[in-house]
Order: C-alpha cells, then structure tokens, then sequence
C-alpha cells in the first residue's frame, strides 16, 4: 500500500539524517516505527489485561495483605 505523508521540514532533516546512518531508506525507517508503535501499544494492552485480571481474581487476597 502507498501512503502519502507530509512533514516540515524540520521533522524531515532528523529522519534524514538518522535513514543515512543506518543505511537505509526514510520509507523503511518510518515502517520500523510504525511496527515499533503497534507492538508497543499491543504490549501495552497485554499489561492492561494481566493487571485487570489480578485485580478481578486476586482482590481478596490483595485486600488481606493491604490490611497486614
């Protein structure tokens, strides 16, 4: 799929400037992101969960140990 995507060029130079170091393109760079930012937003929800399901099954047991 092609994207268009439009950025200062301010917010173009570092991109560029980082693309050049690692030998690779501004097209390649910003998909690495992309995929670092769902993983860490799925990462994320994943911690979400486990601390939901603690607290729904374990609340007893964290209550007595609160009060201890």
């Amino acid at each position: 799929m092609d994207m268009n995507l439009r950025v200062s060029e301010d917010g173009d130079r570092r991109p560029g400037e980082l693309t050049a170091k690692a030998h690779t393109s501004k097209s390649a760079r910003l998909g690495q992101v992309a995929g670092s930012d769902v993983q860490r937003h799925r990462h994320k929800q994943e911690i979400s969960a486990g601390l939901d399901f603690v607290m729904r099954h374990d609340a007893g047991l964290l209550k007595r140990l609160e009060d201890a």
